[in-house]
């Protein structure tokens, strides 16, 4: 087992710059493990609002209190210059999210933290080849973490990677510890999981499995938020900081988050991570192909390399009806997170961001589109008279 995880762990160390790199079963666990490393429960983190709602319960799990950033409109970012001074004075951390791979100001966001002396945390799920300053993401905070389930499509896996490599073993020992212990029922249906989906899809049944499970009420997200539901929420709130009492929001779309995976599991995961660098080339070929367009919108314009972008947001006149119109060419639109965190959670979980109007509306116009799909999807929306929502259209116009 340990020389499996050494495997996984020496690829991306290189794909790093030699940077420490630790296996976990999942980036939300990974997060979970840098954040009760790094922070004292009841401290202020952070945020962007743009978010999976996981994150959210992640922090809530670690005891932590989440506050939610202003946006940069053309592409969901943080907007380290609209943060208010007070704002700053009273963080813990700062956590980035690189939102579809498009990487927050990292450089900025690296000089305010040891300003103030508190720990960057970066967020690579979506960004596992995005840049930021020359760098590759996720090596300017004390930790990072990335997913496996995005770009290599592993559906299973993760890395916290470290900036002090003598963390290591005390990080491993905490990772072990939360571990549960590997199932042989969970690891089968695992590697069983593709086949029957290839299958699902080819006999275009997507819809019908889906109406099936809301029928039998195991749909955990009916709609794009899961249900918060407050009441339980506060009750598992003084329990923080653990990941039990949180579980049931914690575990959603991935039930084996905390799973020590076997060795078909890590076998195949080697396998897609040996292919990335492919990957990440069709991306960056869609994410260009995508961003040259009328629904381009300018968000990506601020950097100066094209990323290859998880997914790219789109930014649309009208969200739903694009949605459908992607839909109707059995194109699934995922990823989407509106409202905002401070919306979705209320003051009660969260603190509200500042200036959430930026947010709400990237939110509500992004389309999260699959680059590799780039030319089904734009003549989806053009057939379909999509119309694009320009930067002009945002709060405080292009910048």
């Amino acid at each position: 087992m340990v020389s499996a995880y050494a495997e996984l762990e020496d690829r991306m160390r290189r794909r790093l710059g030699g940077r420490e790199c630790l296996y976990v079963p999942s980036c939300r666990f990974g997060l979970y493990l840098a954040l009760r490393h790094w922070c004292r429960p009841g401290g202020r983190v952070l945020m962007s609002p743009v978010n999976d709602d996981v994150i959210l319960f992640v922090v809530l799990a670690a005891g932590l209190r989440p506050v939610q950033a202003p946006l940069d409109p053309r592409d969901g970012s943080v907007d380290p210059s609209a943060v208010p001074g007070t704002v700053w004075r009273d963080l813990s951390a700062v956590l980035t999210t690189n939102l579809y791979g498009n990487p927050d100001p990292a450089p900025e966001l690296r000089e305010r933290c040891d300003r103030l002396g508190i720990p960057l945390i970066e967020d690579a799920a979506h960004a596992i080849g995005s840049t930021a300053g020359g760098r590759p993401v996720g090596t300017y905070g004390e930790a990072s973490v990335f997913s496996l389930s995005k770009h290599t499509a592993a559906k299973t896996g993760g890395f916290l990677t470290l900036a002090d490599p003598d963390l290591r073993g005390e990080l491993a020992a905490a990772r072990d510890a939360l571990l549960h212990p590997t199932r042989t029922t969970a690891e089968l249906a695992h590697l069983v999981r593709p086949y029957a989906e290839a299958t699902v899809r080819g006999l275009r049944l997507v819809g019908a499995a889906r109406a099936t499970l809301r029928r039998l009420g195991l749909e955990e997200r009916p709609e794009i938020r899961m249900p918060l539901r407050a009441d339980a929420l506060k009750q598992a709130l003084p329990a923080a900081p653990a990941l039990d009492p949180f579980h049931s929001w914690v575990r959603v779309d991935m039930h084996d988050y905390r799973l020590r995976p076997g060795p078909g599991r890590l076998r195949r995961t080697a396998r897609r991570l040996a292919g990335l660098d492919g990957v990440l080339d069709a991306h960056r070929a869609g994410t260009e192909r995508l961003l040259a367009t009328e629904y381009g919108g300018g968000h990506g314009g601020s950097h100066e390399e094209v990323q290859p972008l998880f997914r790219v947001p789109l930014l649309v006149d009208d969200r739903d009806a694009a949605v459908a119109a992607l839909a109707r060419r059995r194109i699934t639109t995922g990823y989407l997170y509106d409202p905002p965190l401070d919306h979705y959670a209320g003051e009660v979980f969260t603190e509200p961001s500042p200036a959430p109007e930026p947010a709400a509306w990237f939110a509500r116009h992004a389309l999260p589109v699959d680059p590799r799909r780039a030319d089904e999807s734009l003549a989806a929306l053009r057939a379909a008279g999509i119309r694009p929502a320009g930067p002009s259209a945002a709060p405080g116009g292009a910048r």
